[in-house]
């Protein structure tokens, strides 16, 4: 049980999710969370008032059960299978975020600061967070995915749209993390 309740390493995890590209490929499937969304707004409904939603969703019924293992999952990894919360991250990173004022940083996955019900109260704090989730939610649909989603899946398939996507992301997480993150905190 010891090695459950471990971080895989990569040469364990990243086989692993290689066969499962490997084996999505095989069976003519294209794996994608973001694209999830398109179903769920269909299932609700959104297809009577738009047609970007008029598709075939019950072609994508496998993929929403993925969704669906990966919420169990991660359910059971973090509540069941983690020992602790802390964030195993460098220390001079655990510094330079606690001088920031996320005085969590390497005790939890989620900062205090920014995922607190405090958020509410803080117009800064919620700004930032509407604003980030539009961003990413406009950004996945118009990039065809998400970072993830292109980096594992689009990738595996060799296409040249996301290895663009995948070195526009790093740009834009290095522009992010060196120039605008230092402005806002």
């Amino acid at each position: 049980m010891n090695a459950i309740f471990q971080p895989w390493p990569w040469y364990v995890s990243g086989p692993l999710i290689a066969l499962v590209m490997i084996v999505l490929l095989l069976i003519g499937k294209n794996f994608g969370m973001s694209s999830n969304l398109r179903t769920m707004c269909t299932l609700c409904g959104a297809d009577k008032a738009a047609d970007f939603f008029k598709f075939d969703w019950k072609a994508q019924r496998w993929n929403l059960i993925v969704v669906v293992g990966v919420i169990i999952g991660g359910f059971i990894g973090a509540n069941l299978l983690s020992e602790t919360t802390a964030v195993a991250i460098n220390p001079d990173v655990i510094t330079d975020l606690n001088q920031k004022g996320f005085t969590s940083a390497g005790e939890a996955y989620l900062p205090e600061l920014l995922y607190s019900t405090t958020v509410f109260s803080d117009i800064k704090n919620l700004s930032l967070l509407i604003l980030g989730g539009f961003l990413v939610g406009f950004g996945a649909r118009y990039a065809g995915g998400c970072t993830s989603g292109h980096a594992i899946s689009g990738l595996s398939n060799l296409q040249l749209p996301s290895l663009i996507a995948v070195i526009g992301f790093f740009i834009g997480g290095i522009f992010m993390i060196h120039v605008i993150f230092p402005f806002l905190f």
